[in-house]
């Protein structure tokens, strides 16, 4: 019977363990669930670019991993099959800006073994002495691009959630491994927190840097950790310029963003109001759709010229 021990191998014994440790953060970001935006991925990319780091441990893919529901990428060169990509699950120990270490965990999200991959992240925290988990992703929303992007903030304590979110009472949702792993860390008595970005739903299956800024600077305001994020500042100021761009191209697109600037503009201005969308006359998400898709569809075209 596999133990949690078994789904992950150390391989650099030279990092101090134990509660003598130095106490640190965990980042995680996992692939394979929802991610608008790919801000998470987007995030966890940009620490390992801008940052020192080694690794820690390496999860055991072929274990975790449904190779038929999420196929690696292979090319194929003329006669032959070349640069097969694997998954990958991988522990690192990273060093911000003021020479702070912490851990990112950063990968393909596990399709199995999802209490024993809780079991064995939780050894992790106990080896290493880490305090706070913090995870990040992205969401779809009914939003402007031309606003400042929101946040829902999660934890397993109340006192570790800062921030007011934008509704109020329960709604059931599909799991991931990451909100699963939250769930297990509270009942073992950790302190584990998380970040989902809102991303603007017709830009949501683009790499859409702004929101991998927004989930940054939520980190650092969290843990206290520096992270520098400038690479994704002007990352994101580009995107922006490109979509301002065929936003104006477009009187459909138009359209759809002065809708929801007119629908932000409201549930902003309300101190009442707990909703993202104000009853105010203008069009619903749902009416919105067809414009959005179609808007969609244009980046997508674009991008591939």
């Amino acid at each position: 019977m596999l133990r949690p021990d078994d789904l992950y191998e150390i391989v650099d014994e030279s990092v101090a363990t134990g509660p003598a440790a130095t106490p640190k953060v965990l980042v995680h970001s996992l692939d394979g669930f929802m991610d608008a935006g790919q801000a998470g991925r987007v995030t966890a990319d940009h620490l390992l670019e801008v940052l020192d780091h080694r690794l820690l441990a390496r999860f055991d893919i072929d274990l975790l991993h449904d190779y038929r529901a999420r196929r690696p990428e292979v090319t194929f060169a003329e006669d032959r099959f070349t640069d097969y990509t694997p998954p990958h699950l991988s522990l690192h120990l990273v060093t911000d800006d003021a020479g702070v270490d912490f851990l990112l965990l950063e990968g393909a999200e596990p399709d199995n073994h999802w209490d024993r991959f809780a079991g064995a992240v939780r050894q992790l925290i106990e080896r290493y002495n880490v305090t706070l988990t913090v995870g990040v992703h992205g969401i779809p929303m009914g939003v402007p691009h031309t606003r400042p992007l929101g946040l829902t903030a999660h934890a397993t304590r109340p006192e570790l959630v800062t921030r007011s979110n934008i509704w109020d009472g329960e709604m059931v949702l599909p799991a991931s491994a990451g909100t699963m792993l939250q769930v297990r860390l509270g009942e073992a008595g950790k302190d584990a927190m998380g970040f989902a970005v809102h991303v603007p739903h017709y830009l949501a299956e683009n790499r859409f840097p702004g929101a991998a800024l927004a989930l940054v600077h939520a980190i650092s305001a969290a843990t206290g950790l520096l992270l520098p994020s400038k690479a994704l500042l002007d990352e994101a100021a580009v995107t922006g310029r490109l979509v301002d761009e065929q936003v104006d191209a477009s009187e459909d697109a138009s359209a759809v963003v002065k809708a929801l600037e007119t629908q932000y503009d409201a549930a902003a201005g309300s101190v009442s109001r707990k909703s993202l969308l104000a009853d105010n006359g203008t069009p619903s998400a749902e009416e919105l759709g067809a414009e959005v898709e179609q808007f969609l569809a244009d980046l997508n075209r674009d991008d591939d010229k």
